[in-house]
C-alpha cells in the first residue's frame, strides 16, 4: 500500500504556550524523524508524506508520527490518503515513472 498523510498540531501544548510563530516545521520534522527511522521506503514533498509497506506497519509508522506531533499542541490534525493495490511493491516510485513515461510518449 502507499499511504500519504499530512499531521500537524494546534492550539497550546500542554507543557506550555510556544513562540507565537504560526509555522510547523518542528512538529513536521518529528514526524517526518519518524517515517524516516521506519526503514519503510518514504517520500515527503511540501504538503505529504508518503509511506510505502504493509498495512499494519505503515498505519503503526503513522500512529507514532501523530503521537509525536502531538507534543506540539492541544490537537492535532491528520489527513490520510491511501492506495491499497495487493501484491504490488516499488509503486511510490514506479506510479510516477509510468506517468513520465506517458507525458513522454504522449498518450
Amino acid at each position: 500500500m502507499l499511504l500519504a498523510f499530512s499531521v500537524a498540531p494546534s492550539g497550546t501544548p500542554a507543557g506550555g504556550s510556544r513562540p507565537t510563530d504560526a509555522s510547523v516545521h518542528d512538529a513536521v520534522a518529528a514526524a517526518v524523524r519518524i517515517v524516516r527511522e521506519s526503514g519503510l521506503p518514504n517520500q515527503t514533498d511540501s504538503m505529504f508524506t508518503t509511506i510505502e509497506g504493509e498495512w499494519d506497519e505503515v498505519f503503526d509508522v503513522v500512529k507514532r508520527a501523530t503521537e509525536a506531533v502531538g507534543k506540539f499542541g492541544s490537537r492535532v490534525s491528520l489527513v490520510i490518503k491511501a492506495d491499497i493495490r495487493p501484491g504490488y511493491k516499488g509503486e511510490l516510485s514506479a506510479k510516477v515513472d509510468r506517468l513520465e513515461g506517458a507525458l513522454v510518449d504522449g498518450s
